[in-house]
């Protein structure tokens, strides 16, 4: 049982320390700068994304559809 707790609080102290260096790491100057995004920063980023997806889907089917019927005439 000893065993079992001193494996768990190193493993505690192991997870803590990560997160006690986060900001001061290679990455902490991103993470200090990053902030939430406005309402419309987030519209914008969904309608581009959707975009994207109905362009990726209209291709996929253009394919598809291309290699069902085109092949026929040849």
């Amino acid at each position: 049982m000893d065993t079992e707790s001193s494996k768990a609080s190193q493993y505690q102290e192991k997870v803590e320390s990560k997160f006690r260096n986060l900001g001061k790491g290679k990455y902490g100057r991103i993470i200090k700068m990053a902030r939430t995004p406005t309402r419309e920063e987030y519209k914008k980023t969904i309608a581009i994304t959707g975009l994207g997806i109905v362009i990726l889907g209209a291709l996929g089917f253009l394919i598809m559809w291309l290699m069902t019927y085109v092949p026929q005439y040849f």
